[in-house]
């Protein structure tokens, strides 16, 4: 192994266990803090599963490869980490989505704010968009497991990613890819439109408030949610939504690594960095 792979390897272990501690201390502070007792940070601890599952699903095999300069997987073993990473994709559009709704109700509607986000629709929203995920990403993986797969067996990736797979079958694929299309864009359509609509509102209100001190204050309270929903948004467009005739695969790779490895490292220093109830729980937890 090169000195460039060495280096890569211990960079890529270190974000994983960067990444896991952090969304694990999310978790952990949620859970036992009394002042974060509240929904937006119940949905946070929800987003923070979803990055682990998704840094879980592909860093590891990752790091195989790395070590081993390549490195072999069993087609059950490619769908199966398909699967969780759609899985986990999926579930992570729909988090931000429903951490939107909380945010416009708290800023919009902040005298029914508590009686309309109580634990029970907290619970009913996360359930469901465990659930969504979970059966999206299991038509999609189904429809791939009713290929045949007699064509070239490398994939010039470092994960298992729809196209990749595709490309090894020697079926018509015609089903499979309106299948995904229609599933996949409507899961970043659809909860990307609701959180456009949820800021507008946001906005809206914001820019009504006469004080300065008070607009920086309310839009303080969603700032760290829009900075992630940006990232996170901006790199899955640019990776699956706009057209990928002509790009290189290394830029695909790239930006396939952005939204699978370094997304999850980031986020929990996003809200924690800006967010003073998440430092004071840290502080008495130390």
């Amino acid at each position: 192994m090169d000195h460039f792979n060495i280096l890569f390897f211990t960079l890529l272990l270190v974000i994983y266990c960067v990444t896991l501690g952090g969304n694990f201390l999310i978790i952990t502070l949620v859970s036992y803090s009394k002042n974060l007792q509240s929904p937006m940070y119940f949905f946070l601890t929800q987003l923070s599963v979803s990055d682990i599952m998704l840094t879980t699903d592909i860093v590891p095999n990752m790091l195989h490869i790395v070590l081993n300069d390549g490195a072999t997987i069993s087609l059950t073993g490619c769908i199966a980490q398909f699967y969780f990473f759609g899985l986990s994709e999926t579930a992570e559009c729909f988090h931000l989505t429903v951490m939107s709704y909380d945010r416009y109700l708290a800023i919009c509607k902040p005298l029914h704010y508590t009686y309309v986000m109580n634990n029970i629709l907290c619970l009913k929203l996360v359930i469901a968009s465990w659930l969504l995920s979970f059966s999206t990403s299991l038509i999609i993986t189904f429809a791939i497991t009713q290929l045949q797969f007699c064509g070239p067996n490398v994939i010039d990736h470092f994960f298992c990613d729809l196209d990749p797979i595709l490309e090894l079958s020697c079926s018509d694929l015609s089903i499979v890819q309106m299948v995904s299309t229609l599933l996949g864009t409507s899961d970043i359509i659809c909860p990307l439109f609701l959180i456009i609509v949820s800021y507008t509102y946001i906005v809206l209100v914001i820019l009504k408030i006469s004080s300065i001190t008070g607009r920086w204050r309310s839009f303080s309270t969603c700032s760290s949610h829009l900075t992630v929903v940006s990232i996170f948004y901006g790199i899955l467009i640019a990776t699956y939504v706009t057209p990928n005739k002509g790009r290189l695969l290394t830029i695909s790779k790239i930006l396939s690594m952005l939204y699978t490895v370094f997304t999850p490292f980031f986020n929990p220093f996003i809200y924690s960095l800006r967010n003073k109830d998440i430092k004071e729980a840290l502080l008495k937890l130390g």
